[in-house]
């Protein structure tokens, strides 16, 4: 009996086996869908079709990139925790926006931290604080000044609420006691530019990825990079510690995910995928042409990092609730 039960055991894990093998070799039959949850024009956006033109060589199908902006990312966040979790169906996570919309709990979100499986992630792209060329604030210095002799008129856009600019520039205000902005919280990169170029906000806090090329060819002004070194991709623009704010640091980092549940040999083919078309040097060269810093992590180390930033987003987001929603 107990010989019949061992090889019954047996014969189950090489079935188990010969299916996942199977699975990943099939994997994939038709177009796979790479969700980004902002607009197009961004930089998640810009990324992604880099990434995915490469990668739907190696896969032998189209990689689609989906574009489903709203809610400071969480509309395309709670269709992704929505899909079939087959491995067709991928997108964009952006730390700390997405872990900020699961903690907010006015968000109502349908998703937890818990319902997508981190595959891989692509960028981290520091904090940048930026203005139209023409603007009259041609230090961070000067738009400092003004937010405390005008408190409250100078509108300052996120690129969503709870979003790594939001918490930046609550940041500032704390660092800078007396200057407080009018916050204006937009959709996304793309959105803040359209406002910026049509004057209706003055000041935007995102990300060097999403002005590098404009910084550079004089289209807009950077006021200050918000990391510890400067950025190679503005490395005239100087860092927050340089302005006299460095405790003003901050960054986001856009990886993919899927829905929790994609079978582990289709996973761990999404990975090796993937981590090739980001190795491959025509994905590096694009993403140095648009500002775009690589930090490529994948399978358990983005898995923890990913933890370990909702821990970190959890305090900031309770930090920024209490200062009157703003």
């Amino acid at each position: 009996m107990k010989f019949l039960v061992k090889r019954a055991l047996t014969v189950a894990a090489l079935l188990a086996t010969s299916g996942g093998i199977a699975l990943a070799d099939d994997f994939p039959s038709r177009p796979v869908q790479l969700m980004v949850a902002y607009p197009p024009g961004g930089s998640t956006d810009v990324g992604a079709r880099i990434v995915a033109s490469i990668a739907e060589k190696i896969l032998g199908k189209p990689v689609v990139v989906l574009n489903k902006g709203g809610a400071g990312g969480q509309v395309g966040w709670t269709d992704m925790a929505r899909q079939k979790p087959d491995g067709y169906f991928i997108g964009y996570i952006n730390l700390p926006a997405t872990n900020t919309v699961v903690l907010d709990p006015e968000r109502k979100a349908i998703f937890g931290v818990d319902a997508f499986v981190p595959i891989i992630n692509q960028v981290l792209d520091p904090g940048v604080v930026w203005v139209r060329a023409d603007s009259p604030y041609k230090t961070l210095k000067d738009l400092v000044e003004a937010a405390k002799k005008a408190p409250n008129t100078i509108r300052t856009a996120t690129t969503g609420i709870l979003s790594d600019d939001h918490l930046a520039i609550l940041m500032l205000e704390e660092a800078a006691p007396g200057a407080i902005f009018r916050i204006v919280h937009l959709a996304g990169g793309a959105d803040q530019l359209k406002e910026i170029m049509g004057g209706h906000v003055d000041v935007a806090f995102d990300n060097v990825g999403s002005i590098a090329p404009r910084v550079r060819s004089g289209e807009l002004r950077a006021l200050a990079v918000m990391d510890h070194q400067r950025s190679k991709f503005i490395p005239d623009v100087p860092t927050m510690k340089e302005v006299g704010y460095p405790t003003v640091i901050s960054s986001s980092t856009r990886g993919i995910a899927g829905p929790k549940g994609i079978p582990q040999p289709v996973l761990k083919k999404l990975e090796e995928v993937l981590r090739k078309a980001m190795e491959d040097p025509e994905h590096v060269q694009k993403m140095e042409s648009a500002g775009l810093a690589i930090k490529i992590m994948v399978g358990e180390e983005y898995a923890r990092y990913y933890r370990e930033t909702h821990a970190q987003a959890k305090k900031y987001t309770e930090w920024a609730k209490s200062r009157a929603h703003r």
